[in-house]
């Protein structure tokens, strides 16, 4: 892997283009596999502040009917009050708090992530992809990150017991970020 340092140029206003970018989580599934999903609808902002990093921020609203894990039966379960309740609690949200860079190409950024109407913070590690301009003359910035939460921690407590030991649905899951985000224009 090359290191890339982020060029100071790229400081700005944001949105995240949820065309290229995929929200998605990978959980434990019968003490044995594991089942992978994502979100297909978000929505979110943030402003990038190369100079003074703890000056950034990400917003970001997930929308929970979107869940989808290739598998129309479990993801009516997932939505379900079992899971997410999305009837009561049809967002996620994370809204970052602090961000720290660790070195040229890596951040970490804390935030507080509310999933069934409880807030925690987290912190999720991102790396520094990449900029472009495309061809329709949108600035890019890119960034991967990932995070490991409980989902107890949240109020998604379900489960079953397996009958050789064990349960159905392990405890932590991991949430991955691949973000492609356009630069917005200034405001005058």
């Amino acid at each position: 892997m090359t290191t890339q340092t982020v060029p100071a140029t790229l400081t700005g206003s944001y949105t995240i283009d949820p065309t290229h970018s995929r929200i998605s989580f990978v959980a434990r599934h019968a003490m044995v596999t594991k089942v992978r999903g994502s979100f297909n609808e978000f929505a979110g902002t943030g402003q990038l502040d190369l100079e003074n990093p703890s000056n950034s921020r990400i917003d970001l609203t997930i929308q929970t009917a979107s869940i989808d894990t290739r598998n129309a039966d479990r993801d009516a379960h997932l939505r379900s009050n079992d899971f997410f309740d999305m009837e009561n609690h049809p967002q996620i949200r994370f809204a970052s708090t602090t961000t720290d860079r660790v070195d040229s190409d890596h951040y970490r950024v804390t935030g507080d992530l509310t999933i069934k109407g409880i807030t925690k913070p987290v912190t999720v590690e991102f790396e520094y992809t990449g900029a472009a301009v495309d061809p329709y003359g949108n600035h890019r910035v890119g960034f991967e990150g990932t995070t490991t939460i409980n989902r107890k921690d949240f109020g998604v407590s379900w489960n079953a017991a397996l009958e050789a030991g064990g349960v159905l649905v392990g405890e932590k899951v991991n949430l991955e970020f691949e973000v492609s985000a356009i630069r917005t224009p200034d405001a005058a």
